[in-house]
């Protein structure tokens, strides 16, 4: 294979990729009350589904570069395609929430190889005067997932089933194996040994945060049971503060904390995401749950918001440059938090339309959100700290969009047991209310950046 035809077609295997990942991450949302259903469970105790894959994407991230220098870039890039798409098959036989809970991981043990994998090797394939080029165009349908996501999901589930939006990856799957097998150079470098150590310590601890909020969310256990998972979830993490200081090649470099920029950053990501990683899950189930939509007209109602993502990621750069990184991430965050709120005015009788500007005002102010947000993190990084910094935003991404489920999850259904919210739509109202307090809070995080942070990057930086 020609350097030549690798330049031209590789780039499509990163962008097949990105959007079967995407694809799958939003197209699940608005299939969840059907899966319920068939599942003999409550539409409100779906999101397992969707915590068991971020929270494995998190934990196995770190592993994927590792692994692709030492085995070879094509073996483990065809490797993770067979993984998730073996897995979406296992996903669609499921017969039990369990069961489907348990796939989803094996889904996300491939999908936390195939995205970071295939970018990878498009760092080690351009130069760099062509990879912002490159990058921008395999992210695309990542951009484009999340608008035909919903309503495809929607749309399967009322003219087939819930299990055709896990075979759909099928094909998809098959057709990235052939090509990957012709396309994707196998490249190999020198690599020392991995820090399993590392990840068991970070992992485990990471594992027992998030159950003890999942349980929380699901009243799986009491609180004493809670409240233990909880802790030993906390000192097994600070034993891996204590080690990774004494090792010479940590999974994670906590060193790159002392970068305040990145600090305030995965920081800014955790706590924001707290109350926003939340709304897709939400929204579909109070569209169809709450106010006993169906599930195409809930997908379609979600393209608002989506197009509007992609709308105004043109605006960051401007903004940027007129407000700087601190007054913007300040006053951006209230203005999410009280779009969020909003969410809390329609109610069962309230015509659709009226959702139409909330999702286009939200799905705006979460793009800028973000974009700046991401890219102030990485804005200070050196060369020699890019590569572990990107991994350390890419976990606390994935982390933040679990911790943000489990909460909104228990929040929830603290509201449905409380007796003055006679129906179940009042207690989505309170719950977006209460997401939306939580995101304008977050604000206050973006308050110990400097006015001058950020000011030397390039506006290509922030796309």
């Amino acid at each position: 294979m020609s350097e030549v035809k690798i330049s031209k077609w590789l780039p499509w295997i990163g962008a097949m990729a990105i959007f079967m990942q995407s694809l799958d991450g939003t197209i699940l949302n608005t299939a969840l009350p059907s899966i319920a259903h068939n599942l003999n469970k409550s539409p409100l105790e779906m999101q397992s589904i969707i915590i068991a894959y971020t929270l494995t994407l998190a934990l196995l991230i770190p592993l994927s570069g590792w692994l692709s220098d030492k085995f070879g870039s094509r073996n483990i890039f065809i490797l993770a395609v067979a993984i998730f798409t073996i897995g979406s098959l296992a996903c669609a036989l499921s017969t039990s929430l369990s069961m489907l809970i348990a796939m989803r991981i094996v889904q996300a043990i491939g999908g936390s190889m195939m995205v970071p994998v295939s970018r990878l090797v498009l760092i080690y394939v351009y130069p760099k005067n062509q990879l912002l080029k490159i990058i921008n165009f395999v992210t695309m349908p990542g951009l484009v997932g999340p608008v035909i996501g919903p309503t495809l999901g929607g749309w399967l589930v009322e003219v087939a089933s819930w299990h055709w939006i896990f075979l759909i990856n099928l094909p998809i799957g098959i057709l990235g194996i052939v090509l990957a097998w012709k396309i994707v150079p196998n490249y190999k470098r020198l690599k020392g040994p991995f820090d399993f150590k590392g990840l068991f310590l970070f992992s485990i601890g990471l594992v027992l945060l998030s159950l003890s909020l999942e349980f929380a969310g699901d009243g799986l256990a009491g609180g004493i049971s809670i409240f233990l998972l909880f802790i030993l979830g906390i000192i097994l993490l600070r034993i891996y503060v204590y080690y990774s200081k004494r090792t010479s090649d940590p999974l994670v470099n906590l060193n790159l904390l002392k970068i305040r920029t990145l600090r305030i950053g995965l920081i800014g990501n955790l706590v924001t995401r707290l109350g926003i990683g939340g709304v897709p899950f939400m929204l579909p189930l109070m569209l169809q749950v709450g106010f006993g939509k169906s599930p195409t007209v809930s997908g379609m109602m979600l393209i608002f918001s989506a197009i509007t993502t992609i709308i105004a990621k043109s605006w960051v750069v401007p903004l940027v440059k007129y407000f700087g990184y601190r007054k913007l991430l300040m006053y951006n965050t209230v203005f999410l938090g009280l779009a969020i709120s909003c969410f809390a005015l329609p109610n069962r009788e309230t015509s659709l339309l009226w959702l139409i500007p909330i999702l286009v005002v939200y799905g705006a102010f979460n793009s800028v959100q973000m974009a700046s947000m991401n890219s102030i993190a990485l804005a200070d990084l050196t060369p020699e700290g890019a590569s572990g910094g990107n991994t350390m935003l890419s976990v606390m991404q994935q982390l933040s969009i679990s911790f943000g489920i489990s909460l909104s999850a228990m929040i929830l259904r603290t509201y449905t047991a409380i007796p003055v919210f006679d129906s179940v739509s009042g207690a989505f109202k309170a719950s977006f209310l209460t997401l939306g307090i939580i995101t304008l809070l977050s604000a206050f995080t973006f308050k110990f950046l400097k006015p001058q942070d950020g000011s030397e990057m390039s506006g290509n930086r922030l796309k």
